[in-house]
This record gives C-alpha cells, sequence and structure tokens, in this order.
C-alpha cells in the first residue's frame, strides 16, 4: 500500500513581487520521496492540488493521503476525490512534520478550549493502572473488544521498551454506557491522555487533529499524586500510555482499549 503524507499551507516565502505562496508539500514515511510545489493564493484551490498530486505520482497514485494540518484538510480531501484517493487525517505524520520543520513552517495549530465528554456518554468511575510492557499485547489483542486500536508502531516491542517497564494507563468504567462511551471515542480518535494541573485539576484528551475533551477533574490531593505518577511513567514509556473501557471491573468484558501516544 502507498501512502503519502501532505501539507498544503501558507508558504514561509513570497515570490518577487511580494505575494503570497502556497506550497504543497508530500513525503512517503521515510521520506525517500519528496515533492512540493508553489502556487500564488488565487490558484490555491483543489483542483491545482489534484494536478500536483496527478504530476508526482505519475501513473502510481497513493492509496492514501495522511493529512495533520486541519486548515489543509478540506482542500486535499477534494482533490482526492477527484483522483479516488483516501484522505485520512492524522497527526502521526512526523516524517511530513520533520520536513516542514527544516523549511521552518510553523506547525503549532490553533486548539479549543477542551470541552466537556457528553453527559449521556460518562461512566461510572476511572482509575489509573499500569501494565508491564510485555504484557499490554498479549493482555488485549487476542480477546474480543469491539473497538480495538492497537497500531504496529506504538506495540512496545517496536519502541524499543523493556517487557517489564510499567506503561500507565487509565481504566473508565462504563456500565450499560461502555459500549456507546467506546463508539464515540472511536469516532473521535484518541491520541493521548494528559494530567493537566489546575483548580480543579483535569485528565484531557487530545484527539482527532486538533480536538481537547474534559475526560475528568479532581481536587482530591491522592489523585493528583496519582496523576503526577502517572505522567513520571509517560516519560520512562517513550509516551506510551493507554486507555481501557469496560462496563465493570469483573475483568470479563471489554468494550474499547486504545494504545496512545502524545503527537502535537
Amino acid at each position: 500500500m502507498r501512502i503519502w503524507q501532505a501539507d498544503f499551507y501558507r508558504s514561509p516565502q513570497q515570490d518577487a513581487s511580494g505575494q503570497i505562496l502556497w506550497e504543497l508539500s508530500i513525503c512517503d514515511a521515510n521520506r525517500s520521496f519528496e515533492y512540493a510545489a508553489t502556487c500564488p493564493q488565487s490558484a490555491a484551490n483543489s483542483s491545482w492540488i489534484a494536478a500536483q498530486i496527478q504530476l508526482a505520482a505519475g501513473e502510481n497514485l497513493p492509496n492514501i493521503i495522511q493529512v495533520f494540518r486541519p486548515q489543509s484538510l478540506s482542500l486535499i480531501q477534494a482533490a482526492g476525490r477527484n483522483l479516488g484517493i483516501n484522505v485520512e487525517a492524522t497527526r502521526r505524520t512526523s516524517a511530513l512534520k520533520q520536513w516542514l520543520q527544516e523549511k521552518q513552517y510553523t506547525l503549532a495549530l490553533d486548539k479549543p478550549p477542551p470541552a466537556p465528554l457528553p453527559e449521556n456518554l460518562w461512566g461510572e468511575e476511572w482509575r489509573f493502572a499500569t501494565l508491564q510492557a510485555g504484557e499490554l499485547v498479549d493482555v488485549f489483542a487476542q480477546r474480543l473488544i469491539p473497538v480495538l486500536y492497537m497500531p504496529e508502531f506504538l506495540k512496545p516491542i517496536n519502541l524499543g521498551l523493556a517487557s517489564t517497564l510499567p506503561v500507565p494507563g487509565v481504566v473508565i468504567y462504563g456500565g450499560r454506557r461502555s459500549l456507546r462511551l467506546a463508539k464515540w471515542l472511536e469516532e473521535a480518535q484518541p491520541v493521548a491522555l494528559n494530567y493537566i494541573a489546575g483548580a480543579p485539576d483535569g485528565l484531557i484528551l487530545e484527539a482527532g487533529l486538533a480536538d481537547r475533551w474534559v475526560v475528568a477533574t479532581f481536587t482530591d490531593a491522592e489523585v493528583a499524586a496519582a496523576a503526577k505518577v502517572y505522567e513520571q511513567r509517560k516519560q520512562q514509556s517513550r509516551g506510551l500510555h493507554f486507555l481501557l473501557v469496560q462496563p465493570d471491573d469483573s475483568g470479563m468484558t471489554y468494550s474499547g482499549f486504545w494504545l496512545l501516544q502524545q503527537e502535537d
């Protein structure tokens, strides 16, 4: 499968007359392929992007184009539809981001304030948890879990983590709403779950391209201490952590499981 990463945004450069230029940047996951083209703002549309994708691809169009920037998404999606290419919104475009940084592009995205989870989804309780890296995949990969996100690049062995290293996570007991919550999270596309100190403290879910959701708030000192340990363990596990949704603490059934890692 041929997967490209692409961005279309205002270039840091201008033409000789001082006019703003827009640049299309395309690469693959290891940057063995790179393509860039610029156009004046007046020509910055999906038809121009589609034509450039065809020029870059020749007769071998990609199967998927991954896009991290919300402002680029709709135009690249329209170009993809014209060419029969699936466009995937994802923050995980590290090769492209590295290239854009080298070209002095701004990568910081405007993020909205975190919104509360819909009341009809929230579970009954939650807790912090840990699993050894060597057990993480084995415990969940073979279970019949309706929503399971365990990509190869986030498996502990592929991150070079020792099998005995504790990987932190959060468990939500959803009760009767457990499956509904898991399905909603699947659509939201979780990326990372972070502890944010404040008044009150909170757990903030980073999801989609720039979405943020308040998963929990708390003022209890013991919970805050546990949250700090959670963040410390994330640093030790190269940012790897997990989110588990299950109806109760019986361990008999699970509704959703995600491997997560911060990606800005």
